[in-house]
């Protein structure tokens, strides 16, 4: 006999709003939580789906109402979107309103000239793919993932307008663009009656080069911005206190964003050094670069991933200190110089 409800619906937990921060976005009318959710890895078609149902579900229990996805997000291609729509239709369908879904298009996606850059041919065809495989109506945000130096940055901003206007998205937003490119996409999209809502870039200690530039712009022009990898890929964990363990990340030869390279011994003595100062905070090291990212005022988001629901909660007890006195401000900047 069973004795159990064999499929259980999932309710949010009734505490979720409590403790999380939210902000306002540059200068619209949108709040975001301080920590968003992205699903670039570990939520594909190579990956447990009951793992990545446990995540999603975890996140928003604590208040992350902000999940980020792209079309090439994987792997395969496409297939963290679907996994995302499953689990959105069996679970989050009843909090559609109480959440921001985002996904983007840019990169390689399909065979041909269509399948990549920033043509209006390529961005209104991907979203709608992108659409299909969520089940949504809508994104809240449609980002361009990255300049396609051959398309005219107006057609590519024309094209994202287009996607607001034909009710496919709420609202826009560009990712790696430097500070120029951003500011002219401001420009176009102001004059297309489309604002600019965020930007999308890599940022954490050891990648700071929004701060040449493009911080200044996105305060400028009253815009949002979430930035993702602020964990440098797990080198400001304690995961490599020690150098390279094997199994992780940098030791797998396949991995293309994180490998032997990017963890010297002198990154080593930075990361152990910092790890004191986080210690002193009484935090790991992980939170600590969390919080870092969150102290520059141009941000809005910090974007994290994770591999399961445990480290979700590890990168929510970050908000639990935000504040870095001037003197623990500078001994960072020592070491990281």
């Amino acid at each position: 006999m069973i004795t159990h409800e064999p499929n259980p619906l999932y309710v949010a937990h009734p505490d979720r709003y409590k403790t999380m921060k939210f902000q306002r976005c540059g200068k619209s009318g949108l709040r975001l939580p301080r920590l968003s959710l992205g699903l670039w890895q570990n939520f594909g078609a190579v990956d447990s789906q009951s793992n990545a149902r446990a995540m999603l579900r975890r996140a928003f229990d604590l208040g992350i109402t902000h999940f980020d996805l792209a079309n090439n997000y994987g792997p395969n291609f496409g297939s963290a979107e679907s996994t995302f729509g499953n689990i959105f239709k069996q679970d989050f369908l009843p909090y559609r309103d109480e959440l921001i879904i985002s996904s983007k298009a840019g990169y390689d996606m399909w065979p041909g000239p269509y399948g990549i850059g920033g043509s209006r041919k390529y961005l209104v065809s991907s979203c709608d793919q992108s659409l299909k495989r969520t089940g949504l109506e809508y994104f809240d945000i449609f980002y361009h993932h990255c300049m396609d130096p051959e398309t005219p940055i107006e057609e590519t901003m024309q094209a994202l307008d287009f996607i607001v206007r034909s009710g496919r998205a709420l609202y826009v937003g560009i990712s790696n663009y430097q500070p120029a490119q951003t500011k002219e996409a401001v420009r176009i999209l102001r004059e297309l009656g489309t604002p600019l809502l965020i930007h999308q870039p890599r940022y954490n200690m050891f990648d700071r080069w929004i701060e040449n530039g493009l911080t200044d712009v996105l305060k400028e022009e009253g815009v949002g911005s979430i930035v993702f990898s602020p964990l440098a890929q797990g080198v400001l964990t304690n995961k490599y206190l020690n150098g390279i363990p094997e199994g992780s990340r940098a030791a797998r030869a396949e991995q293309i964003y994180l490998g032997d390279k990017d963890i010297t011994p002198e990154k080593i003595q930075k990361v152990q050094a910092l790890n004191k100062i986080a210690e002193s905070r009484g935090q790991s090291l992980a939170q600590m670069a969390i919080a870092w990212t969150l102290n520059n005022e141009a941000v809005t988001t910090c974007l994290i991933g994770a591999s399961r629901p445990a480290q979700i909660d590890d990168s929510v007890a970050a908000l639990n200190n935000l504040e870095f006195s001037a003197d623990e401000l500078a001994k960072i900047e020592a070491i990281l110089k």
